[in-house]
């Protein structure tokens, strides 16, 4: 049974609906295309950081957590959520953050702090060195009632919130897509539907690794779904990096279908997705659902 503030927490989150995305360019080649819109689950804790939140929060609640530790950049979509429903359970987090602490906190940290949490800067070899520790209990000089989550919420109890994503879906559909960061959020969908396609599309540069990210996580399962792979050609220089080509699409989207996008996963994804549509990659007939990751948040990083 679901912790009870975990429920309350969950009955007064949104609905995430289907939408078809009506385009010439889709029609022209046979497929239809729809977008999961996770977004519309909540303004700070939308799409993919409630699902992969729901299950590390609840097992943190049942040790007794006093303090969650986490991992990410001054713009994390992960720590901005971790800093919010820690405040509302009454639990307290803290943040290493990549990078130097700037003069004035960006919106994002901003929130985090006013949310209460602790804000810790570190050095960019200090962070990776942080990716080596996988488990709640692994970060060095942990203290009781201390409780460490990995970067983007990369544990397998991550997988089971994700599932339920997936459970959710009552169209019939041939591919399931979602953009890629830790690859977390991937790897709970493959866990979930053995029979059908996936593809990440891979938000960062030189991201083969996240294959063995995927694989790892899925070791622990009961999965045995082949059908999935990363597309890796669709990151726009790196992570966080964005061109005016992307920002272009963005915006014809958006006007197109009124629904708004950030540029660093959905909007990339998005790109791919048409982009495959156009070269003929998905066959006529074929029904293809995207997932809209949320972190709306994260467009203040390129509107200030």
């Amino acid at each position: 049974m679901l912790n009870k503030q975990l429920i309350a927490l969950e009955r007064n989150l949104g609905v995430s609906t289907l939408t078809q995305i009506i385009e010439p360019c889709i029609q022209e080649q046979g497929v239809e295309l729809y977008l999961k819109r996770d977004d519309l689950l909540h303004p700070i804790i939308s799409g993919n950081k409630w699902r992969k939140l729901k299950y590390i929060l609840e097992h943190a609640l049942a040790l007794n957590t006093q303090k969650i530790i986490s991992m990410g950049g001054a713009y994390s979509n992960h720590l901005h959520a971790l800093a919010y429903v820690g405040k509302l359970l009454g639990i307290q987090t803290e943040a290493r953050i990549r990078g130097e602490r700037p003069e004035i906190l960006n919106p994002t940290l901003n929130d985090m702090f006013d949310w209460g949490m602790h804000l810790e800067f570190i050095s960019r070899s200090d962070y990776r060195l942080l990716r080596e520790y996988k488990a709640y209990d692994a970060l060095p000089g942990l203290q009781k009632g201390e409780y460490w989550l990995p970067e983007g919420g990369a544990m397998l109890s991550a997988l089971r919130g994700v599932t339920e994503l997936v459970a959710e879906i009552d169209l019939d559909y041939d591919v399931l897509c979602v953009p890629c960061g830790t690859a977390t959020t991937l790897a709970g969908i493959i866990s979930a539907r053995s029979n059908k396609q996936v593809i990440g599309f891979a938000a960062l540069k030189e991201a083969a690794y996240l294959n063995d990210e995927v694989k790892t996580l899925l070791k622990n399962t009961a999965c045995h779904n082949d059908k999935w792979f990363i597309q890796l050609q669709y990151h726009f220089g790196g992570f966080a990096k964005i061109t005016p080509e992307l920002l272009q699409f963005i915006q014809q989207f958006e006007k197109a279908q009124h629904i708004k996008l950030e540029p660093i996963y959905t909007g990339k994804m998005l790109y791919g997705i048409y982009d495959l549509i156009r070269q003929g990659y998905f066959k006529s007939g074929q029904r293809i659902i995207a997932i809209h990751t949320g972190g709306l948040q994260g467009n203040r990083g390129f509107n200030s």
